[in-house]
């Protein structure tokens, strides 16, 4: 039987915290409150374990970015980071998806619609009070599961080169053609979809893993790319690097893709 996906809160009032849990909870989710606090929270999630994490930009001890800082350069498990805050806060936002995070949330907010973005982000078809098992309704988010993975890599939200290598994975592992024809396809492919050029969307995609691998944390990028990190091989191409994240997407959602 497969567990349900566990939802810390990071929050414990009743005007948020248990608030989003008895929802949550109404729609298969197994979810635990704690204290608005970024060490009592780094403690529960080594202890706990969620799959996902809410969390608030703002809060005493540490904030959200240093806690997502915090949990990525540690040894357990990682969850899923949700960061609300009640301010729309472009600098913010862009702040807190280079650390990591998924999504970037402005309070109030349903929590129905909450508990949809969830399941649509791992994948997972939660109805009711039924375990569930990991299943997609009909096909993953592609989009949402691309921009989780090169979230986690580091590349920052607000470059262009961000949005020209979204689109290129997505269009790689739509159609493998792609890869076997990079200049001459897949860039034309993508300028066309930003109105701009094959060239600077080679640059682009250029940039954006450049800023990845010097930025980016260096746990998550052996996990992608193994020895590569440490022996100073040199960063991917960008061809070796989309075709990485595709084949690697392509691998984990094979019977859901090709269905």
């Amino acid at each position: 039987m497969t567990k349900k996906l566990k939802v810390l809160i990071g929050d414990d009032t009743k005007e948020f915290g248990t608030s989003c849990a008895d929802v949550l909870r109404t729609m298969g989710f197994f979810c635990i409150s704690r204290q608005k606090d970024g060490l009592v929270l780094f403690d529960a999630i080594k202890d706990e374990s969620p799959d996902v994490a809410i969390i608030d930009l703002s809060m005493p001890g540490i904030d959200a970015i240093e806690l997502i800082k915090k949990i990525n350069r540690s040894s357990f498990k990682k969850p899923v980071f949700i960061v609300t805050s009640p301010f729309d806060n472009q600098f913010a936002q862009t702040q807190v998806m280079q650390s990591g995070a998924a999504y970037f949330l402005i309070r109030p907010f349903d929590f129905k619609m909450l508990g949809d973005r969830i399941n649509s982000l791992m994948g997972y078809d939660i109805l009711d009070e039924q375990p569930a098992a990991p299943a997609f309704k009909h096909q993953p988010d592609l989009e949402v599961v691309v921009t989780e993975m090169i979230h986690q890599l580091g590349v920052p939200a607000h470059i262009k080169g961000y949005h020209y290598l979204r689109s290129a994975i997505l269009h790689c592992i739509r159609d493998a053609e792609m890869l076997e024809c990079v200049t001459k396809l897949l860039y034309p492919t993508v300028a066309d979809e930003f109105d701009t050029t094959p060239s600077r969307v080679e640059r682009a995609i250029r940039h954006a893993i450049e800023i990845a691998w010097d930025r980016g944390d260096l746990e998550t990028l052996n996990s992608f790319f193994g020895f590569t990190v440490n022996t100073g091989k040199g960063k991917p191409t960008n061809s070796e690097f989309i075709a990485l994240i595709a084949d690697r997407i392509k691998l984990k959602y094979k019977s859901a893709i090709t269905a």
